[in-house]
Order: structure tokens, then C-alpha cells, then sequence
């Protein structure tokens, strides 16, 4: 691999990340941060909901923007690039094997996710006021799953990127992120899925649940969740076949 030119590559993204902030900025934080204003806040004030539901509503929420910042940064650019600008035509010019050009997006695409997480949490906290409660005993395994859920949201941007036509970027909101996002354990813990059985193990197979799941384990473990091991385990599969789906996408998408 030519260092120089995917260190290059990955500047050039940095580069129009920035010029782009405010609109990404709007693109990924304003659906997570008006559901917590509605329920971290209007709901939990007027006692519809209890106070502690903020601290377990929080971890989802980082989940939730960092899944969409990471995906949106990395599917969005890969669409335009392979069917109206073609730039990627570009790219494939650069004295760079063809996956590493995939790589660096991966790797773009998780810097994202990774200031989106760390953005979040002080901005929800803000937004939902005092009563916050959240464990520091376990950092070591909150940056673990902070890295683990950031190559899946750009692993998963890849995968979306590489497959989807700029015409149906709507549908695959609809169809993708939609079901990801309500059935994903953001708003409510996985155990409160008891009365339905079928249901409880079918979104065992939405990535949005470990990442959901793993941020409520290592922050607010008071309440209800996966086990660490199994969310661990969750997102190393999740991370690596959507890696491997995405490579694969990423060549055929480069070579037709």
C-alpha cells in the first residue's frame, strides 16, 4: 500500500468534511436530538415518563448518531462519486491497490462516527437537563464499543454505497434506516421486547441493537441489557461481514 497516497486520499475527505460540516451537521443530529428533546425532556417533565428514563434513552441515542453520522458520511460521497460525478474514476488512477480506496473510506467514515458520539453526549445531556446518570466505570469497554460501532456504521455506508442507486437513496431510508432505527433497542432496552417473543430474537440480526445494547451496557449498566460478551460478539460479526460485503460490493460496483 502507498501510504503517502491514502493519507492523501483520507485529507482530501477530511478536507470536504469540513466544508460540508453544517450540512452534515443537520443531516445527522437533528433527527436524534428533536426525539430527545421530545422524549428525554417534553415527556419526562410533564411525568408522562420517569426521570431515569433519560439516562437509559442516552446510550441509544449515541448509538443512533453514530450509526447514521458513519453510514450518511461514507454511502452518500460513494453514490455520487460512482453515478454522477464520477470521481471515482479518479480515484481508481491513484497508485493505490483498488480495496485500500475502500478502506480509506471505511476509515473516514469512522473518524465521523467517532466525533458524532463524542458530540452527542454533551449536546443530548444539555438538551434533556439535569438527572443524567451515566457509570464511568467502564471506559475501557465504552471505547471498545465506540470503535467497534464506528466501523460498523462506515462498513455499512460502504456496503449501501456500493449497492444502492442514486435514484432510490429515499427508499433506502424507508427500508433501511427506518427498521434499523425503531426496531434497534434506541428508545427502549432489549429486555422490554419480553412480551414478544418472535420479535425479541429477530432484531438480534439489526446492527442498530449492539450498538444500542453496548453503550447501555457500558454506561448505564443500573439498567436492563445484553450481555457484554454477547455485544461484543455481536458487533465483531456484524463488523466483519459487512466489511466483507462491502469490499466485494466496492470491486464489482469499480469494475463495471
Amino acid at each position: 500500500m502507498n501510504v503517502k497516497t491514502f493519507l492523501a486520499l483520507l485529507w482530501r475527505d477530511a478536507h470536504v468534511a469540513r466544508r460540508n460540516a453544517v450540512t452534515l451537521i443537520f443531516q445527522t443530529f437533528l433527527q436524534p436530538m428533536m426525539f430527545v428533546f421530545v422524549f428525554g425532556r417534553v415527556m419526562t417533565t410533564s411525568g408522562l415518563m420517569p426521570p431515569e428514563y433519560k439516562s437509559m434513552l442516552l446510550p441509544g441515542i449515541i448509538g443512533l448518531s453514530m450509526i447514521m453520522t458513519g453510514a450518511w458520511a461514507v454511502a452518500l460521497p460513494l453514490i455520487a462519486e460512482f453515478q454522477f460525478t464520477k470521481e471515482i474514476e479518479d480515484r481508481l488512477l491513484a497508485p493505490i491497490e483498488m480495496e485500500w480506496l475502500a478502506v480509506e473510506k471505511v476509515v473516514a467514515g469512522m473518524i465521523q462516527a467517532l466525533i458524532a458520539g463524542l458530540v452527542v453526549i454533551p449536546a443530548a445531556w444539555l438538551v434533556m437537563g439535569s438527572g443524567v446518570a451515566m457509570s464511568g466505570d467502564h471506559l475501557l469497554q465504552f471505547a471498545l464499543t465506540a470503535l467497534l460501532v464506528a466501523l460498523l456504521s462506515a462498513a455499512l455506508g460502504l456496503t449501501l454505497g456500493s449497492s444502492v442507486g442514486q435514484q432510490h437513496v429515499g427508499l433506502m431510508f424507508s427500508l433501511v434506516f427506518a427498521p434499523m432505527i425503531f426496531f434497534g433497542c434506541t428508545y427502549y432496552p432489549w429486555q422490554a421486547l419480553a412480551k414478544f417473543p418472535i420479535l425479541k430474537r429477530l432484531v438480534l440480526i439489526n446492527p442498530m441493537v449492539y450498538a444500542s445494547e453496548g453503550f447501555r451496557s457500558a454506561l448505564v449498566p443500573q439498567f436492563p441489557h445484553l450481555p457484554a460478551a454477547f455485544i461484543m460478539g455481536g458487533l465483531v460479526v456484524m463488523d466483519l461481514l459487512l466489511v466483507a460485503l462491502g469490499l466485494y460490493q466496492f470491486r464489482r460496483k469499480a469494475l463495471t
